[in-house]
């Protein structure tokens, strides 16, 4: 694995990271879905599944 992939899945998890602690953070519905809905996707890049 290269240098750039592993910086790379280390920025994805970072984003994650802040995601799911601003999905806690937020009190109303529709926040937390949108939060939620923008974590799937940065799962997968950390994952590089897509």
């Amino acid at each position: 694995m290269s240098a750039i992939t592993i910086v790379y899945r280390l920025i994805a998890a970072g984003a994650v990271v802040l995601v799911v602690l601003e999905l806690f953070s937020q009190r109303g519905w529709k926040e937390k879905l949108t939060a939620g809905l923008v974590l799937v996707p940065l799962i997968l890049r950390a994952l590089m599944i897509a």
